[in-house]
């Protein structure tokens, strides 16, 4: 992607859907996307429906089940009445090694909603050439947010094991010309911004050179993916209850993230989707992106839709994007699954009146 030295009409093409939608299941979240944006999609999520509404949150009630892991001995907290705050510490005597996990639910759901796809595919209602997309969270997300900081650099690993061992439950039940696969890269941003955050909500990073650290892990996700496979990122500043745990100042550090993964990848990467606040819509938020030399062959999403402003404050974004970049698709910030579900029609077709088809 050539950076331009004058703004210029950009070409908006195509939309992403970053994972979660506030459907009752699989079918109506494919039913209803189809419908309203299936011809500015190259992928479509199943809305990450059921226990994993709230993200990674579910991943809490496994961990529940695991012998070796505990929850501190603090006062509970609930998130939103159902998940329990208190984070886990690995028990005096255990070695992270012998953690043993249970099924993480990621293969079980991707497998079960692509059956629906295919369905739904052959019947006609989805049209071809359209992939299933798998959106799957970072093992630095799981660790950062629910591991006590003392046992966070020898708990990874052991979950990247047992995640990557789901990864491979997905591409080997899925064909691999109707896949795609999302890393979630979150928790990752609130450690490259923790000094930005404010401390009682900073996670403090388990690992020297940040950016280093997650460009290296980002690239072992790659690397987990078949090369037929298509991968894609999901850099996100966070969505607590719709906000992000810091503003960020420019897109300074997600271009930052994107050419480090980009030079560091041992294969193509298909996708980059990042995050836009609704208040950014001067030139200078995108500017670092124009340094940024993506490949013709690797797409790249804006987050720059929002149900506040629509079309109008879409267009504005878009606008101001151009002076950097020319070329990009449109998204949400973030996936809309916990926002009121008679705002996903009118988002879905807000993103269908953005974007051009493909």
């Amino acid at each position: 992607m050539t950076s331009p030295a004058n703004p210029e009409t950009p070409t908006v093409r195509g939309a992403h859907l970053v994972g979660s939608i506030n459907l009752p299941d699989a079918e109506s979240v494919l039913r209803t996307v189809s419908d309203r944006l299936g011809d500015r999609l190259r992928r479509m999520p199943d809305g990450e429906v059921g226990e994993r509404f709230y993200w990674i949150q579910f991943q809490t009630k496994r961990f529940d089940t695991m012998q070796g892991l505990t929850r501190i001995p603090v006062e509970p907290f609930y998130i939103r009445g159902i998940f329990d705050g208190r984070p886990f510490a690995i028990d005096e005597g255990v070695a992270a090694d012998d953690l043993v996990f249970p099924d993480l639910g990621y293969a079980d759901a991707a497998l079960e909603s692509y059956a629906t796809f295919a369905r739904l595919r052959e019947n006609g209602v989805i049209a071809p050439g359209i992939r299933f997309q798998v959106s799957l969270p970072t093992p630095a997300a799981i660790t950062g947010a629910f591991v006590v900081a003392a046992d966070r650099a020898a708990f990874e690993p052991a979950y990247e094991r047992a995640l990557f061992a789901e990864l491979r439950r997905i591409v080997d039940g899925i064909p691999h010309e109707d896949l795609a696969i999302q890393w979630d890269t979150a928790v990752e941003f609130a450690l490259l911004e923790s000094v930005n955050i404010r401390s009682t909500q900073a996670i403090v990073p388990w690992f020297d050179d940040v950016l280093g650290g997650v460009v290296e892990r980002a690239a072992r996700q790659a690397a987990a993916v078949p090369a037929d496979v298509e991968v894609g990122y999901h850099l996100c500043y966070g969505d607590v209850e719709e906000a992000h745990f810091v503003q960020p100042t420019d897109a300074g550090n997600l271009a930052d993230v994107i050419t480090g993964v980009l030079a560091a990848s041992p294969r193509a990467i298909t996708w980059f989707h990042l995050p836009v606040p609704i208040e950014r819509d001067d030139e200078a938020f995108f500017t670092p992106l124009a340094g940024v030399e993506i490949p013709e062959t690797t797409e790249l999403y804006l987050g720059l839709v929002h149900h506040e402003d629509g079309v109008d404050g879409a267009s504005r974004r878009i606008a101001a994007a151009a002076s950097a970049v020319t070329r990009f698709g449109v998204a949400t910030e973030c996936g809309f699954g916990r926002g009121p579900s008679e705002r996903t029609p009118g988002l879905l077709d807000l993103h269908a009146a953005v974007a051009q088809a493909w």
